[in-house]
């Protein structure tokens, strides 16, 4: 196992590392359909979350790769979910995307490991996020840990592009020995970054089975897990 030694700083990926964003998401797009139904009867029966989200990803695949606004995204598929349940209103559509957002991040849900360790590593180490969403920290609860944040829709890059990271490493202002990457997907977190040598760590909290084409230097099950793994590599 490859030591972690000169880290500087470290970098977290925000949703599914920080945030539990899938369940806010559904969360909030049940409290759009129920609103939807009390203004369209029977709407229910024709939509559903799962059809919500089929929706979205559609809208945002009609990007054609560019970076995507995500709240234009948004209120683009709920006109669409309003003409698929045969109620074409722009007034409505913006009022159960206005509700979507105010749940989206007033009932967000930080994991329960996240501020406990951020409080253990903010005195040792720069701390910053990265996110290819829109899950700010001064909107979930984490305002005050991070000194630097990368955000997709604002650098113009997205991941898994390796240059992504390469920002991340600038406003670091690391080499890639001197950053130390935390996220939960193996393609879009760890193998991204490890590609510029940037030593990272896999947060599997669902405990998925690693492919074996994938190397894999370091994986916790838990973000409490990360202050020892720090400290056992260092001591090695």
């Amino acid at each position: 196992m490859r030591q972690i030694t000169g880290i500087k700083a470290i970098a977290f990926d925000t949703d599914g590392t920080l945030v539990d964003f899938i369940k806010v998401m559904r969360h909030s797009l049940g409290c759009s359909l129920r609103e939807l139904e009390k203004h369209h009867s029977g709407s229910s029966t024709r939509m559903n979350a799962d059809r919500m989200i089929e929706i979205r990803d559609a809208v945002a695949e009609m990007s054609g790769g560019t970076i995507v606004d995500f709240r234009a995204v948004r209120l683009e598929s709920f006109r669409q979910i309003l003409a698929i349940v045969g109620r074409q209103d722009e007034s409505l559509a913006h009022h159960l995307y206005n509700l979507y957002m105010k749940h989206r991040y007033e009932d967000i849900e930080v994991y329960e490991d996240v501020i406990p360790v951020l409080e253990a590593l903010k005195s040792r180490y720069i701390l910053g996020l990265h996110s290819n969403g829109n899950s700010y920290p001064e909107l979930c609860g984490l305002e005050g840990y991070f000194s630097f944040m990368v955000f997709s829709e604002e650098c113009g890059i997205e991941k898994p592009d390796p240059g992504f990271y390469r920002v991340v490493l600038q406003q670091a202002g690391c080499t890639p020995d001197e950053l130390l990457n935390v996220g939960d997907s193996l393609h879009n977190d760890v193998t991204s970054a490890a590609s510029l040598g940037i030593p990272s760590v896999w947060l599997n909290r669902k405990g998925e089975t690693r492919p074996a084409d994938i190397d894999v230097e370091f994986e916790i099950r838990s973000l409490s897990d990360l202050p020892n793994l720090i400290d056992l590599t260092e001591n090695r």
